[in-house]
């Protein structure tokens, strides 16, 4: 019956991330699944230190990053170009702004999205990213780089609204 509860408290918001990750409807499933199946059988491990919603979120990444590496190779070499700036201000457009840009996300090739993802989305540093991913630092920067440029590109092309030229 809790762990029923846990599921149904949380999975919504889980399969949105699996969704961030992966572009497919059934993978994002099955990982939710999986993320869900270790967080049930391992939550005795949970340390009250953060919230509960951040310990299953970080067990949900970890799975959509673990399903990626045995499909991907992320250790891309790439070059590096000039840094996009990406707004952080909030309001009601900027909300269904955010989901248009979600939106985008899912045409970006698998690299580019996931180390989007990561670094604007999770917060995790260049380093941490490298570390999980097993790719250099580098590798990571030049990819979100990449990734801002493409998606800049797309909402340039799709005549998005406040894209700048």
């Amino acid at each position: 019956m809790a762990q029923k509860l846990i599921f149904d408290r949380y999975s919504p918001k889980m399969n949105g991330i699996c969704l961030r990750y992966l572009r497919h409807t059934e993978d994002a499933e099955d990982v939710l699944v999986e993320a869900f199946f270790k967080v049930l059988t391992n939550i005795n491990q949970f340390k009250s230190a953060g919230s509960f919603e951040g310990w299953i979120r970080r067990i949900v990444v970890n799975e959509c990053l673990m399903f990626l590496r045995r499909r991907h190779n992320f250790n891309l070499t790439v070059e590096v170009d000039a840094n996009l700036k990406v707004q952080t201000d909030k309001n009601i457009e900027d909300e269904l702004a955010a989901q248009d840009i979600l939106d985008f996300l899912e045409l970006l090739p698998t690299g580019y999205r996931t180390i989007f993802n990561l670094y604007v989305l999770e917060g995790f540093k260049h380093r941490e990213i490298a570390e999980m991913l097993n790719i250099s630092i580098n590798t990571s920067k030049s990819q979100l780089i990449l990734a801002k440029k493409r998606l800049k590109s797309l909402l340039i092309k799709a005549n998005y609204p406040g894209a700048i030229l």
